[in-house]
């Protein structure tokens, strides 16, 4: 008898959106000050999972699959795949902002 591959669900983001795994809220400031659990930051980071084909050939959207990323949330789709799940459908126009590392360059 054959065995039967194990197949794994997976979301792929259509159009001009990514996949993005949200960080955990931080619950206390670099200070040491303890945030209320109804502080809402209108803006919060995450990780890109996965980008759109859309996206991927799009040279002028430089987001990049594992990109740290600053969104607004106001339009990001849940996407309910866990029960502990962080992750969410959001539009390209939501992504305010990518982290990026400035590579060490050699010094005169």
């Amino acid at each position: 008898m054959a065995k039967k591959a194990k197949t794994l669900e997976y979301v792929e983001p259509i159009g001009a959106r990514v996949l993005v795994r949200k960080d955990e809220p931080k619950r206390e400031t670099r200070g040491g000050i303890a945030l209320p659990d109804a502080a809402e930051i209108p803006t919060i980071t995450g990780r890109i999972v996965s980008i759109s084909a859309q996206i991927e050939n799009d040279e002028d959207v430089p987001l990049r699959q594992y990109d740290k990323i600053l969104f607004h949330p106001k339009n990001a789709i849940p996407v309910d795949l866990e029960h502990d799940n962080q992750l969410f459908v959001v539009p390209v126009e939501d992504v305010v902002a990518v982290f990026r590392r400035e590579a060490g360059g050699d010094e005169d």
